[in-house]
């Protein structure tokens, strides 16, 4: 294969969690043992240190009729509401009409906090199901890929362009950033909002590996993808959410200065050398050390006669649950709040998922899955913490 970004061709292998299945693809009860499985490897790409997997499972396989909504999660809401609030005070607050286009918009919780701020906005998802979703929550949202050709149907310039979680999901990565900067208007705002890669490696986050998730940047490599297409990072802020995120500032070359914050940022990451690949390689040690300390623990639990469900059915789960071999001999069930997932299946591990408020007696422990969430399902979930349910977390967040 050819580097995504920078399409050299003297690529590392840096780790490998062998064959897995796309972890988007709950199961039903007759897909049970059907679904198949794909490599999953993340290269480094020795000429512009971009990582990335070298498999790619087709954009409509995973995005076509994909089951995440964003707006299950009160947290993520509050996070989007926050960077609205941010975009608009510091950039747009004074601006008469002003307007908004989100890339992979899902069910339009992030777009919803920009139409209360006023602005005119438009969603682009790819998912039939979850774009209606949207367009019946008031949120006006077109079932596409996003790409420069979609961008030129649209034919409008955004003051504000958001992508949120879906920047390194992209397999037509050049012809999305080149609608981005042919439909940003001269003084626009494209927020980034990505897995950071520095996190990840400090979380031993590997979970955060899995087929929809093409790219694992840096604030340095994304700025070599902007730069070939006349865009460039100015300002940039460390999130806790997902366990440690960038929300990036993006602007045409020449609009605006580069912010303190993100040269500080810069610094950081060059003196953790997390672009370089060794440190690639002390994570994939770290992933193995973690495997043996979550293994020993449900091992333990399950000698002690415990019952141990699993918590989220997160399309990350699926990572870890494939990549330690955890099955229904450890976990009886996934525990879910989406109903999309109800009655399904896991995949890989064939672990049955029931919703939350289905529950009547609660596990000895619970093992989240959705550890990014972490403060939030304390919170909601002090009365059994009381009673002395375990909550266990395989990945725990120094964010």
């Amino acid at each position: 294969m050819k580097c995504r970004i920078c399409d050299g061709k003297d690529l590392s292998l840096a780790i490998d969690l062998k064959d897995q299945p796309w972890g988007n693809h709950f199961l039903t009860k007759e897909e049970v043992g059907k679904e198949p499985f794909y490599p999953l490897r993340v290269v480094y790409c020795n000429s512009c240190q971009a990582s990335q997997l070298d498999y790619t499972v087709k954009k409509e396989v995973m995005f076509a009729n994909h089951t995440y909504l964003s707006g299950i999660t009160r947290s993520l809401s509050n996070h989007f509401a926050e960077v609205a609030g941010e975009v608009d005070q510091a950039y747009f607050s004074s601006q008469g009409s002003k307007s908004c286009l989100d890339i992979g918009s899902n069910d339009g919780t992030q777009l919803g906090h920009y139409k209360k701020l006023g602005y005119d906005v438009l969603g682009v998802e790819s998912s039939v199901g979850i774009a209606e979703i949207a367009n019946q929550n008031g949120i006006k949202t077109l079932n596409a890929f996003f790409n420069l050709e979609t961008a030129k149907k649209i034919g409008k310039k955004f003051d504000v362009m958001n992508a949120s979680g879906v920047f390194f999901h992209l397999e037509e990565l050049h012809s999305v950033t080149e609608a981005i900067q042919s439909y940003l208007m001269p003084q626009g705002v494209f927020v980034v909002q990505f897995l950071y890669i520095k996190s990840i490696m400090d979380n031993i986050a590997f979970d955060q590996i899995y087929h929809e998730h093409l790219l694992y940047y840096s604030l340095t490599t994304i700025n070599k993808l902007l730069d070939k297409h006349g865009l460039i990072l100015f300002d940039a802020r460390l999130s806790p959410i997902h366990g440690g995120s960038i929300i990036g500032f993006v602007c045409h070359k020449g609009a605006k200065e580069k912010s303190e914050r993100l040269q500080d940022l810069l610094r950081k990451e060059e003196e953790a050398k997390c672009n370089e690949l060794s440190s690639y390689l002390c994570l994939a040690k770290n992933i193995e050390t973690l495997k043996e300390k979550n293994l020993d623990f449900l091992s333990a639990a399950k000698k002690a006669g415990k019952k141990i469900y699993g918590m989220g059915a997160p399309v990350k789960g699926n990572t870890l649950l494939n990549y330690f071999g955890i099955g229904t001999e450890t976990l009886d069930v996934l525990v879910e709040k989406n109903e999309l997932r109800k009655g399904l299946y896991s995949p890989g591990m064939h672990i049955p998922i029931v919703l939350e408020k289905e529950i009547m007696d609660p596990p000895d422990i619970y093992y989240v899955l959705a550890w990014n969430f972490k403060k939030e399902i304390l919170a909601n979930n002090k009365a059994l913490l009381d009673k002395g349910v375990e909550f266990y977390f395989p990945v725990d967040p120094k964010v």
